[in-house]
């Protein structure tokens, strides 16, 4: 009776166990959404009508200004300030807009926006913003991007070529 109640018991466990892990495997699998792709912002997307937040990387809000170096006389320079914002939405939107992407995500964010790292051909495009300065790795939740970003410094591409806040502190203060 005793080792019945054990067999039991330890039955209950396994099935338990294994419906636990099989709800965590696919809470991690990585789901796919594919199609024309039509940009919204520097680092947000919509295909099929479902908006796609770009995994790892921040880019300037729309109105968000920056500055660059406009001119130098001797050791005197003077900076002017530029629509960095827009500039990060143009430039994504010359890469990709209209154009078949694959998106891989796993999470959706407060907003319901899919979170995920898309693909124009095999070019990823959250790596390919932030390479090229129009859009800054998003440390607080990912350091996948942190090389491209230190690329884009030393080259001084995009928002590197200037002064700017960082896309995260903008939002705060506006």
């Amino acid at each position: 009776m005793f080792l019945n109640k054990i067999r039991v018991f330890l039955l209950i466990s396994i099935i338990a166990n294994f419906f636990i892990t099989s709800e965590n495997l696919k809470a991690k699998e990585l789901k796919i959404i594919s199609g024309i792709a039509k940009v919204i912002d520097g680092d947000t997307i919509q295909i099929h009508k479902k908006k796609i937040r770009l995994f790892g990387i921040d880019a300037p809000e729309k109105n968000q200004k920056c500055q660059k170096i406009w001119l130098t006389i001797a050791l005197f320079s003077f900076n002017k300030d530029y629509s960095c914002g827009e500039i990060s939405t143009n430039k994504l939107k010359k890469k990709i807009n209209n154009q078949f992407m694959i998106c891989k995500w796993k999470n959706k964010d407060k907003y319901k926006r899919l979170i995920a790292e898309c693909f124009k051909d095999k070019t990823n495009i959250n790596a390919w913003m932030v390479r090229y300065g129009y859009a800054v790795a998003y440390r607080k939740y990912s350091k996948k991007y942190l090389a491209q970003e230190d690329m884009a410094k030393k080259d001084r591409l995009g928002l590197w070529s200037g002064t700017f806040e960082m896309p995260w502190d903008f939002r705060k203060k506006n």
